[in-house]
């Protein structure tokens, strides 16, 4: 496969972005980065690779976003799980180096390890742009290396044609959800999804570069020659920040539960993701067709065939815009606006080591329903500020998740008063009480597995984890097995004799009296294992220094 010049470890989901200039570069969780810092080895299970061959080139209203948004609706949010996504020629040089950032970026939100593309003169011409011309210098001696082998095997392999692609727009609620600009109108009203565009947003980490802004001012000013505004409202972030993609807008337009529709360039859509609203429809595209839609105010609106009306009374259509690949002027390195002190850090207190004891009566804390994301396992917008303050932030855990028993977000009722009540709430009551506690879900989040143990959850059992998420379990000395069979109160048995490959005894006791034993699998290994006997992987560390 190509030669690998560059591998960066980074502890976010937006890491891959640096596939952009030809790093194999990984997300992980937060324990995982402090241990490499450390100098204790990271271990990854072997990715697979998907070839992804892109051929014709880019014209008209398709971007670099269309791209991925096309591959999001082959693959669908899981597809990638476990896998590298190789870009490859001949297509590809008709995408600039900022629309590589944004098809890396997304690529984390269909499940893929990380993204990368082959250096070619797009990334030399950023490169130099940004005064590191001896980086090019060393890339130019090998970019003989920086394509497939001949003969190469991939996984999986995917042409898309570049050529007859067509702007996308994905959504509601899943970024996989993939449409055509052209057909998406239609789909809402079958669905009975709010045709009126409520807001359009545009920048934030994804889809900011100075050619996707200047994309959509040219399409704004289209609109201004004519005398128009924007029929929606229309927020621009400038800024490569999270902001409103992850709530931080203080959106006051609309009340919390009701049916609205939005339009972002962000990276992802999923329920209550930008505002906390659940009946909000996200939808995600490139920030050139969010403009259109904001100025035409409507879902129903195709640029490629459709018209304005001016102020004059005259028909017009948008012309496709066009930009600079890079900004005329030099890059401005920015001001250093770190604050060295906060109100808002909490010492992290060492979690307890395993008695050496099985787990006895492990209450059910919570059966969560559907998909359960980082959005629904801990929330960020407004809780972002307590980030480095582990008990405030754990007032947020399971928040987001849908109850089973009555279908209803942060609402669940307690073993131990038989009161409906919050999440976090019961979870602390509980822990007053001495009652150890799990959950069932799919879920995500370094916070989450950080919040569970400290609020004395035990365990979190589901049909299948995120990668990173099933490892931050691991790290924070917590149990992620996995159903052989789904099934209620639990004891999970065979901890003395925790072995890899071994699978955990787990003894259902229901309310009749009756009881039955399941199996449960696991991916531990032997390191990990010892995470858990310590309490967390921290633990663990620090027990190798002393």
């Amino acid at each position: 496969y190509a030669y690998l010049r560059v591998l960066l470890i980074g502890s976010d989901s937006h890491i891959p972005n640096g596939g952009s200039l030809g790093g194999i570069c990984i997300g992980v969780g937060g324990a995982d980065a402090v241990e490499i810092m450390t100098g204790i080895p990271w271990e990854l299970k072997c990715p697979k690779v998907i070839g992804m061959k892109l051929t014709g080139s880019l014209f008209s209203w398709t971007s670099p976003k269309d791209v991925i948004l096309k591959v999001a609706g082959i693959l669908m949010v899981k597809g990638g799980t476990g896998a590298i996504m190789e870009y490859h020629r001949p297509g590809i040089d008709s995408v600039s180096c900022a629309g590589m950032v944004t098809i890396c970026n997304i690529g984390a939100e269909i499940g893929a390890t990380t993204s990368v593309f082959p250096y070619n003169h797009r990334m030399k011409k950023y490169l130099s742009k940004t005064g590191r011309a001896d980086i090019v210098n060393l890339a130019d001696d090998s970019k003989d290396h920086w394509a497939p082998d001949p003969g190469c095997h991939y996984d999986q392999l995917i042409e898309i044609n570049l050529s007859e692609l067509k702007p996308h727009i994905n959504g509601p609620f899943t970024p996989d959800q993939a449409r055509p600009v052209a057909e998406v109108g239609k789909v809402a009203e079958k669905e009975e999804w709010p045709l009126d565009l409520q807001v359009g947003l545009i920048g934030s980490c994804n889809n900011s570069s100075y050619e996707d802004l200047e994309r959509s001012a040219a399409v704004a000013k289209q609109a201004l020659a004519h005398d128009l505004k924007c029929k929606s409202q229309f927020t621009v972030v400038p800024a490569n920040v999270c902001g409103p993609c992850i709530g931080h807008w203080g959106r006051k337009d609309i009340q919390k539960g009701k049916k609205n529709t939005i339009v972002t360039s962000y990276n992802r859509n999923f329920t209550g993701h930008s505002d906390a609203n659940p009946e909000t429809h996200a939808f995600v595209t490139s920030p050139e067709i969010v403009t259109v839609l904001a100025i035409a105010g409507t879902l129903k609106f195709n640029p490629e065939t459709d018209y304005l009306l001016g102020k004059d009374g005259k028909k017009f259509r948008l012309e496709a815009p066009d930009a600079d690949e890079l900004p005329q002027a030099e890059f401005d390195p920015g001001q250093d606006t770190y604050h060295p002190t906060s109100q808002r850090l909490q010492l992290l207190e060492p979690f307890d080591r395993w008695d050496g004891k099985d787990l006895e009566d492990l209450q059910i804390l919570i059966k969560v329903k559907g998909k359960c994301t980082t959005d629904h396992m801990s929330p960020a917008d407004p809780w972002l500020k307590f980030c480095g303050h582990l008990d405030n932030i754990s007032n947020n855990l399971l928040i987001g998740a849908v109850n089973t028993e009555n279908s209803r977000a942060n609402s669940m009722c307690s073993a131990i008063t038989q009161e409906f009540g919050p999440v976090p709430d019961t979870a602390r009551y509980c822990k007053k009480h001495g009652t150890r506690t799990m959950a069932r879900a799919r879920t995500g989040s370094m916070h989450a597995a950080l919040e569970l143990h400290h609020l004395w959850g035990r365990a979190i059992i589901t049909k299948s984890f995120a990668r990173i998420h099933e490892n931050n379990l691991k790290k924070q000395g917590q149990l992620p097995p996995t159903f052989v069979h789904p099934v209620d109160k639990l004891t999970i048995q065979g901890l003395k004799d925790f072995a890899p490959g071994k699978p955990l005894k787990c003894v259902i006791k229901h309310p009749d009296g009756t009881q039955e034993t399941i199996h449960l699998n696991h991916t531990f290994d032997d390191m990990q294992i010892k995470w858990f006997h310590a309490g967390s992987a921290l633990n663990r560390m620090k027990e190798l220094q002393q």
